[in-house]
């Protein structure tokens, strides 16, 4: 349109601010808009209205974004609450736009505070590191940043954000974790205490492999805590040396072998790979108790081993049991029969009957228990359908099925309990482990040949865990305020018998030398500090609720009353 003979139109009747970005002229009949940032022209005509010039100014690129909030303004008002944006220092962002910690105290701000956006302007390099932080703490793919989609809704939501490229996001997050790294390096060397190191193996559906490695340590208020120091690719065709040599190196980057006091490895580690760092730790000194107290096996990895001896040896079992269940549940006519039948022979259970996932042998485990709840209705229906239940369990093979049954259930129990602690230290977990070991001194004794030699096998890998991590495991026990000298007093007589004595003078020999060593590297070693050696009763012991100490407070109650 040629507005060469066009003409200024100034009304007092032009309350709307947006005339004050805008010219509105006229050209013979016809009324324009012409931003004065951009120059593009747009209706100016009354009827018309202003909704289309405020939208222009929100997006025009010429234009500053400072101000924008009085054009949402009158909009906005219909809207029940807007969105915060919090006005922070410059030096202050620059602390915080790299870390992912404060990332629950701005949601909290979202969602309690109401800041005026006009007092908000962009900040390009704080967006594109709230925009890697949001990509690593979700997950997201790198290249979603190139994705059409997405920088439409950036070029939408905010004009001035300059979109960023692959290369440059990733080097973002590279930059984001070389931040966080520090922080942990910082704490960790700072740390007056010891740390010990779990490392485990992973494996992905490519059969990749990858050793994750994990300090746990106590900081300056006495809580426990975890930090995650390396997740490496593993290359399978490695000799033993090679996996101890990155342990050691990935130790050494992070300065803490110095500071080690344990580590915690599977149930399959090899034995050259753990004596292997060991050594070199031992070389400079750096373990206590002449690293005795290093190697810590994982029980929940035991606890899995031990439970798929049980399935192997129950497989056949299992495998009757699954397809009986799946004939079961393969119409509504077998179904509503099995129900009936159920009604008949009075069984009452909450249960349904399920399939298992293969995959989990906790899964299969219910499976097992929900199938012999109902095992006297199975054998009711055998004898309706003998063709298709013809797979169907023996008594004798029902009865075995009870008894390893029994062995998962403690197993899972005992997982659950290290599991499903916030902080599974071993003193939690070392009552479970001795009721564990005294089961399988019963199991061995079962005059089923077939469950004497599973049960046989499974001690056999049992108690070579325990050769490993028995002391560490005792000393742990015997820090536990709650219990003391007490709780080997009760068990050790059940599981070592004439051992006993010098089992304990072990343990007492393992507690002197930590407390000394420790006390050399404490910072209260200039105070006159001794150790009472004179072990006194339990204090608070009774509120323990658990069935599997019940033999250890009554004997503590008798000898309570003896005394």
């Amino acid at each position: 349109m040629d507005m060469s003979d066009a003409v200024i139109v100034n009304s007092s009747r032009l309350k709307s601010i947006v005339w004050n970005d805008f010219d509105r002229v006229k050209k013979g009949d016809t009324f324009v808009a012409i931003c004065r940032h951009c120059k593009k022209k747009l209706s100016g005509s009354s009827t018309s209205g202003t909704s289309h010039l405020r939208n222009h100014l929100i997006r025009c690129q010429r234009r500053s974004n400072h101000g924008i909030a009085q054009y949402l303004s009158g909009r906005d008002k219909k809207k029940e609450g807007s969105l915060a944006l919090v006005n922070i220092d410059e030096e202050q962002k620059k602390d915080e736009v790299l870390s992912l910690v404060n990332l629950k105290n701005e949601q909290e701000q979202i969602k309690n505070e109401s800041v005026n956006i006009a007092n908000s302007s962009l900040d390009q390099r704080r967006s594109q590191f709230d925009l890697a932080r949001m990509i690593i703490l979700h997950n997201y793919p790198l290249d979603m940043v190139e994705h059409v989609g997405f920088k439409v809704f950036v070029r939408n939501l905010q004009p001035l954000f300059e979109l960023v490229t692959y290369n440059k996001v990733e080097a973002d997050c590279m930059e984001i974790y070389v931040k966080e790294k520090q922080k942990v390096y910082e704490i960790l060397d700072k740390l007056p205490g010891k740390i010990s190191v779990s490392a485990d193996m992973w494996t992905g559906l490519d059969d990749a492999a990858y050793l994750s490695l994990t300090a746990h340590y106590i900081d300056e208020d006495w809580q426990l805590q975890k930090r995650i120091l390396n997740f490496v690719a593993i290359d399978p065709s490695h000799s033993e040396d090679m996996y101890s040599e990155v342990i050691m190196n990935c130790l050494m980057d992070w300065d803490i072998d110095r500071k080690l006091f344990s580590m915690i490895f599977d149930s399959c580690t090899s034995e050259n790979i753990v004596e292997t760092i060991r050594d070199r730790l031992s070389q400079n000194r750096f373990l206590y108790c002449n690293g005795q107290l290093f190697d810590v096996r994982c029980v929940v990895d035991l606890l899995h081993c031990m439970a798929q001896d049980a399935l192997e040896a129950l497989s056949e079992i299992t495998l009757k049991v699954r397809e009986s269940i799946r004939y079961v549940k393969s119409s509504e006519a077998t179904q509503s029969m099995f129900n009936e039948l159920a009604h008949e022979v009075q069984v009452v259970s909450q249960n349904c009957l399920c399939i298992d996932n293969p995959l989990k042998w906790n899964s299969t485990y219910l499976m097992l228990e929900v199938a012999l709840e109902y095992r006297k209705v199975f054998s009711h229906m055998l004898n309706q359908d003998p063709v298709n239940l013809k797979f169907l369990p023996s008594d004798l093979e029902w009865d075995r099925a009870s008894v390893i049954t029994s062995f998962l259930k403690l197993f899972l129990e005992v997982s659950n309990v290290c599991t499903r602690n916030k902080h599974p230290t071993a003193n939690i977990f070392f009552p479970e482990i001795c009721d564990i070991h005294l089961q399988l001194i019963e199991w061995c004794k079962n005059p089923d040949y077939y469950i004497k030699n599973l049960a046989v096998k499974m001690r056999k890998k049992f108690e070579e865990y325990l050769e490993k991590c028995r002391l560490s495991l005792a000393v742990s026990a015997m820090l536990d305020p709650r219990f003391k000298l007490k709780l080997l007093e009760y068990y050790y007589p059940q599981l070592y018998g004439d051992s006993v004595t010098e089992l304990l003078d072990d343990v007492f020999v393992c507690i002197k030398s930590l407390y000394n060593e420790h006390s050399i590297a404490s910072p209260l070693a200039s105070f006159d500090q001794g150790m009472d050696w004179q072990v006194s009763g339990v204090p608070g012991s009774g509120k323990d609720s658990r069935d599997r100490l019940m033999g250890f407070d009554k004997e503590d109650r008798m000898n309570q009353v003896g005394s």
